[in-house]
């Protein structure tokens, strides 16, 4: 195969539309394909996806219930029968720590994420977790399978 003779299928290149170029070009003398007046034919028209044309928005008709508390901090949560499958598939190490950094090294996890573990599936391997948080189960089910679990403040 010769790469300096690729070229495009069939159809696939169209020329791109020249629009406001009269009417003879074919799209638009004066409308340039934007239809007849109204306020999406007007230059300068921004207009966001949420707005329903003046109608009162869905996001202010809705009742608002309970509260949300802007000061929570959210979990990244990892089970220990996922850090099992990612030692068996060569992810980890089950020898070194594991700690947030060798996560995010791994891309497991992104730079910024609190981790905390949890006690879902099965551990065999007796590993040094360092997290965030850790559920009892999750602690439990690491403590018997002969690793340790360390809180990083």
């Amino acid at each position: 195969m010769d790469l300096s003779r690729l070229k495009p299928a069939k159809g696939a290149v169209r020329e791109r539309k020249r629009l406001g170029r009269g009417v003879g070009s074919g799209y638009g003398g004066h409308s340039s394909t934007r239809g007849t007046k109204g306020q999406k034919a007007r230059t300068g028209q921004k207009i966001p996806a949420y707005f329903e044309g003046g109608q009162m928005p869905l996001v202010r008709r809705v009742p608002k219930r309970g509260f949300r508390n802007p000061f929570r901090t959210e979990y990244r949560v990892i089970n220990v029968g996922d850090l099992a499958r990612w030692i068996e598939a060569g992810r980890l190490s089950a020898e070194a720590p594991i700690t947030p950094e060798t996560l995010v090294a791994a891309g497991l996890v992104r730079k910024r994420d609190r981790i905390k573990i949890l006690g879902d599936g099965e551990l065999s391997v007796a590993l040094q977790i360092s997290a965030h948080a850790f559920s009892a189960s999750a602690r439990q089910k690491i403590e018997a399978a002969g690793g340790t679990a360390t809180v990083i403040a």
